[in-house]
């Protein structure tokens, strides 16, 4: 966390373990937005400390450095940031963007000077794709992975 400034806020599930010495904090978003739109985003965990960091991340890792930029991203593909960057949750605009844009209500906005991290594939979509293709829950099989595929499916039932 040296060449970080000694500090990383994180999502407060992303958190994996650290070097002895390293102190993990809530961190709480005291802006309007994320506070009134909740879930993720409104309390974080702050982790200070000179040593190793680990947290975790689904899909591809994006590291994007912030010089006075806003970047504005789904909630749920915010992993980390440093201290320079502000960040808060703010309801997404226009109808067509809500009903077909895929990406929610709500949209976090960061903006500051520091580095961020972000994934493609947050923990609780993987869980959804996994649910959705899972049989007994409601999902079909692929046939995927067996020597008849779809084919050894009508065979056994």
């Amino acid at each position: 966390m040296q060449n970080y400034g000694n500090s990383i806020i994180c999502q407060k599930d992303a958190f994996l373990c650290a070097a002895y010495g390293t102190s993990i904090k809530v961190h709480f978003n005291r802006k309007f937005g994320s506070g009134l739109f909740g879930g993720e985003g409104f309390i974080l965990q702050k982790l200070k400390g000179d040593g190793l960091a680990f947290i975790h991340a689904g899909g591809t890792i994006i590291k994007r450095e912030l010089r006075g930029e806003r970047l504005r991203l789904d909630t749920g593909c915010l992993v980390a940031f440093t201290e320079g960057i502000n960040f808060d949750i703010q309801l997404v605009k226009g109808l067509k963007s809500v009903f077909f844009g895929g990406e929610g209500l709500f949209l976090a906005t960061l903006e500051g000077t520091g580095t961020v991290w972000m994934q493609s594939l947050p923990f609780s979509r993987l869980a959804d794709r996994i649910i959705q293709s899972a049989p007994s829950i409601g999902g079909q099989s692929q046939g995927e992975g067996t020597v008849l595929g779809q084919f050894g499916s009508v065979l056994l039932g």
